[in-house]
């Protein structure tokens, strides 16, 4: 396997889904296998009531390179089955975003290319300072045409445009102002603060969070008329649960409250 999954007990109540990218011979590249492994991970994991979080990180120095080029740009079966692998990409970030739970990145070391797409498709970044996050493949007479459908939900239409141009590098602190991550940890601890701040989310209802999650991205591409009247729904949607009755409970009876997931 290309993906190296563990599953770690919360303090705050569930499990915590641990991805780890296991190339590192080869910089974590996105080969097909490994794509396909983690959507497979992926799916593991939500199949799973426990799990309220997952961390996706690289083994190694380096987060992840990007494509792998020794993988084939094409396919030995003919352009369309090529076409279709190659969607095999876009099918993972479509996952990451419909999967229940957050899932975290933890940037230890660079994120290029699609490596940059795989970090900013997740729903949290933390990065190592000392992180770099680019899309170099126009140096390949490429373009970084999939992962930008995801960059430009967070980066600035300028910056992100004279990037993908001329495949300029950002470091974790460029990132972390053009919305790209949320934290810089500090040096060689990205991993142990994702770990934290997942810690934290596990401790709220993982029913009320993925309603959340889910509301979250779905209004992102409404217009505000819409996406107002999808939330009205999902706020009445919240307000059957039983964690909202139990979180309103026990903020009422002054103690912690006791999530039970619906």
């Amino acid at each position: 396997m290309t993906v190296a999954t563990e599953k770690e007990a919360c303090a705050s109540g569930g499990t915590l889904g641990l991805l780890t990218l296991d190339r590192p011979d080869r910089r974590n590249a996105l080969s097909q296998r490994l794509i396909d492994d983690l959507i497979a991970a992926l799916d593991a994991l939500e199949a799973d009531p426990d799990v309220r979080v997952a961390v996706l990180t690289g083994r190694g120095t380096v987060f992840c390179a990007g494509g792998d080029l020794q993988d084939g740009l094409g396919s030995a079966d003919g352009f369309l089955a090529g076409h279709q692998g190659r969607g095999r990409f876009a099918d993972l970030l479509k996952r990451l975003r419909s999967v229940r739970f957050p899932v975290i990145a933890a940037v230890q070391g660079d994120a290029m290319g699609g490596g940059l797409g795989l970090a900013a498709g997740c729903d949290l970044v933390v990065a190592d300072p000392a992180a770099r996050f680019g899309t170099p493949e126009i140096k390949l007479g490429l373009f970084p045409w999939i992962i930008l459908a995801v960059l430009q939900r967070d980066v600035p239409r300028k910056p992100l445009l004279e990037a993908a141009l001329t495949g300029a590098r950002w470091t974790a602190d460029e990132a972390m102002r053009l919305n790209l991550v949320n934290r810089v940890s500090p040096p060689g601890e990205a991993l142990s603060v994702a770990k934290a701040l997942a810690e934290e989310i596990a401790g709220r209802s993982p029913a009320v969070v993925a309603l959340g999650k889910a509301a979250f991205h779905a209004i992102s591409d409404l217009a505000f008329d819409d996406a107002l009247r999808h939330m009205h729904t999902q706020l009445s949607l919240n307000l059957l649960s039983e964690d909202a009755m139990e979180g309103v409970a026990a903020f009422l009876e002054r103690r912690p409250p006791v999530w039970r997931g619906r």
